[in-house]
């Protein structure tokens, strides 16, 4: 973090959620953040275009909630700002009122960011595998998937014990929005999604 620019959060932590861009849109921000990296990485001659055009998708989501984006290349963070603390790029200290507003996106998880890609589609294969047998855990299956490819950069199998207790304790309740049965249903699903990947699952949710 430099001096002129003021201290953020991460949009996990705290009671609340503070920021005025709404989850899905963050997570959706994150996505198209590491398609365009992974887009860059490869080497045809429509790899730089593509990345173009995951770059502009994702400035245009972040606009419609009044935000911008920041790469602090230090520790490889993508920071959201309200647009409002910013002239020409630069964050303006005395327009800060919550720093909370700002939302930090790590793009080094413990993971393989180097192979996203592959590993969201691989996740989003799970997610599809446990919908077609159980459609009742179709949604909480895809919040686990999402968690486990945008925050970590991991297949789903490969998830701790402390990250599976870290998504139902954190980001399952204040992110996916789930309805009452599909809270009821969580651990179940997450089961499952261990299952179809032929694995088994860690504590918590090693016991029926």
């Amino acid at each position: 973090m430099t001096d002129s620019e003021p201290e953020t959060v991460d949009r996990t932590e705290g009671e609340e959620r503070v920021p005025d861009i709404p989850a899905d849109a963050v997570d959706e921000t994150e996505r198209l953040t590491r398609l365009a990296r992974a887009a860059e990485r490869r080497e045809d001659d429509a790899a730089a275009e593509e990345a173009s055009v995951y770059r502009g998708r994702r400035e245009e989501l972040v606009e419609r909630h009044d935000y911008e984006t920041r790469l602090r290349d230090g520790d490889d963070t993508l920071v959201l700002y309200p647009e409002e603390w910013l002239e020409n790029g630069v964050v303006q200290l005395d327009r800060v009122e919550e720093t909370d507003r700002a939302v930090e996106i790590s793009l080094s998880g413990p993971g393989d960011p180097e192979h996203w890609q592959e590993i969201a589609d691989h996740n989003d294969e799970l997610v599809e595998e446990v919908a077609e047998e159980y459609p009742d855990h179709e949604a909480n299956a895809r919040a686990v998937a999402d968690f486990a490819s945008n925050h970590y950069a991991k297949p789903v199998e490969k998830l701790t014990a402390e990250e599976v207790e870290l998504f139902l304790d954190e980001y399952y309740p204040r992110n996916a929005w789930p309805s009452e049965t599909d809270a009821s249903l969580v651990e179940a699903s997450v089961r499952k999604l261990f299952t179809a990947a032929g694995s088994e699952p860690p504590a918590p949710v090693s016991e029926e």
